[in-house]
């Protein structure tokens, strides 16, 4: 860093340089510019899956496609949206245009999550790109809220858009926006919530535009650099002090939701080999199962975003997340696999439940290279929840459930929260009962579920809802049959169950359903952390009186 007087470069920025104390400055800047962004688009949206469980994410991105500062909103979408923005890049976008995209096969993840990228042009000239991503409640396809679980190509799960332009030269193109809004459910709710995206996108353009008048293109360019710079020597210097070796991981899918065994049991292999070799990482996918009938395969982008997710997690969260963040990391998963499927392969559900199995086998991976430092396995699924009716009158009702998280060294798991590759709100049953014909029968924490330890793995949820109309019910979830693991002598967590009037249901199953029928998501609790002898009285105590544990021996050293 060349030495400077006061007042010599009052911008903090000298050849191609960048003092400390302005790349804080110009950092909290732009991740507050991409926080803004997804305040706008939350508060500007119409559908409860939006404006409630904020389902949605924000990013800005250089010129050359590179992330710069995105809002700490869903992991499985910000790590994949880079591939959106390339595709943009590719069709030669021009200031005022805004593109829209689903196509898991060109930039997107699933085809509900509904991405908008627009060039960053506040003075004529694209000096960047704002990018927004939300999950609609209904994109089309043979099931209300577009993710049924029989699918078996990617032309049942909605309407499927290549990047294509949505506004051009400032203006909306009218026949996009119908076509769009021809083929899905609630076409009000999903035209409201298009324009959240776009407001949110401007706000990101007006906001640079800004910053740039301030400091010029020069400095600003300068700036982004030295962003992605700082951002990738932290993460190098933390990948630096693993254990160089190749470690090893493997678990699987219960099941694609279309050739599942007789008696539930065809599960699909993921497996891992984790190479740290220095300062980079190579993540590589090889002995995974090759891409499947049903809708459990995960596209190339969420697969590196799962990845992304866990070095972040491993290494320090505190670093800016952005392009320089991915820079040591590679990943490798064979085109046709369970991880990088052909076209046209159904992959609603490898979004939302093989992404959340990647992050469990990477995570296992390095916890053999750092032993005693990570946590057990958090419930491992999204517990996807859709209930919808169809006709005229149709309406979506769309939730993720939360459950346990893993005992940790030093601490326990927590209880009903969202675990992995999610990090939604959950919808208030005020709004359930508001928005849609539906009744929450009960919403509470499972006792018991959390797996026993020195540290005890945190709760799963019981969430039942009747419907009041006849309805579609569909559920895409996970641990059921293979309960979240505990680490270091710890006991595994329970696992999940699906129910519908009573009845337990497969992890994958799309239903039709008459008026007065109860479905209840019993979320799996996270896996146990160290030896259960090793718990503190009175911590078991603790575990009885909150009603988190039984009322036995084990539970109440009180008694017996």
């Amino acid at each position: 860093m060349t030495d400077r007087g006061p007042g010599d470069d009052p911008d903090g920025v000298a050849g191609g340089e960048v003092d400390p104390v302005t790349l804080e400055v110009l950092r909290n800047r732009l991740e507050g510019i991409a926080e803004e962004m997804g305040t706008v688009l939350v508060r500007g949206a119409y559908s409860p899956n939006i404006k409630e469980r904020k389902d949605c994410s924000a990013a800005l991105f250089d010129a050359d496609g590179r992330m710069v500062a995105q809002a700490e909103h869903i992991p499985v979408h910000l790590g994949a949206m880079p591939a959106a923005v390339d595709a943009v890049r590719e069709r030669d976008p021009a200031p005022g245009d805004a593109y829209v995209l689903n196509d898991p096969f060109a930039g997107g993840t699933h085809l509900p999550d509904v991405t908008i990228v627009s060039p960053v042009a506040p003075e004529g000239r694209i000096v960047g790109f704002a990018a927004t991503r939300a999950h609609h409640a209904d994109v089309g396809g043979s099931a209300p809220g577009s993710m049924p679980a029989g699918a078996t190509e990617v032309y049942q799960e909605g309407i499927r858009l290549p990047p294509v332009a949505l506004r051009a030269a400032g203006e909306v193109v009218e026949d996009v926006r119908d076509l769009f809004l021809t083929n899905v459910r609630n076409p009000e709710e999903r035209r409201a919530d298009l324009r959240a995206q776009l407001a949110a996108n401007d706000r990101g353009e007006e906001r640079v535009g800004e910053l740039l008048a301030e400091r010029g293109r020069d400095r600003l360019s300068t700036a982004f650099d030295a962003v992605i710079d700082y951002s990738r020597e932290r993460v190098e210097r933390e990948l630096a002090a693993v254990p160089d070796g190749t470690y090893r991981a493997s678990d699987a899918m219960e099941g694609d939701g279309v050739t599942d065994g007789p008696a539930g049991d065809a599960d699909v292999p993921v497996a891992v080999e984790l190479t740290v070799d220095g300062s980079a990482v190579t993540v590589d996918f090889a002995g995974t199962a090759d891409q499947v009938p049903g809708n459990v395969n995960a596209p190339l982008a969420v697969t590196k975003s799962a990845v992304y997710f866990v070095v972040r997690a491993v290494t320090d969260p505190e670093i800016p997340p952005n392009h320089g963040c991915y820079e040591p990391i590679t990943v490798h998963a064979p085109e046709g696999s369970l991880l990088n499927p052909r076209p046209p392969a159904a992959v609603v559900g490898g979004n939302v439940e093989t992404s959340q199995r990647v992050a469990d086998v990477t995570l296992s991976a390095f916890r053999e290279a750092l032993p005693g430092e990570l946590p057990a396995d958090g419930q491992g699924t999204m517990n996807n929840l859709v209930v919808g009716g169809r006709g005229a009158d149709g309406y979506t009702y769309y939730e993720t459930v939360g459950g346990g998280f893993g005992g940790r060294p030093g601490r326990d798991g927590m209880d009903g929260v969202q675990v992995g590759m999610t990090n939604t709100l959950n919808t208030p049953v005020e709004s359930i009962e508001t928005e849609y014909p539906l009744r929450v029968e009960r919403y509470a924490l499972r006792p018991d579920s959390g797996g026993d330890g020195e540290h005890r793995g945190g709760l799963g949820l019981e969430r039942a809802v009747t419907v009041e109309t006849d309805a579609v019910v569909s559920l895409l979830t996970e641990r059921r049959r293979r309960a979240p693991a505990g680490v270091a002598d710890g006991a595994d967590g329970a696992t999940g169950e699906n129910r519908i009037d009573g009845d337990a249901v497969p992890p994958k199953c799309t239903r039709e359903v008459s008026a007065g029928t109860t479905v209840a998501v019993l979320t799996p609790g996270g896996g146990g952390y160290g030896d259960p002898a090793a718990r503190d009285p009175e911590a078991r105590r603790r575990d009885w009186a909150d009603g988190k544990a039984g009322d036995g021996p084990d539970a109440n050293p009180d008694d017996g």
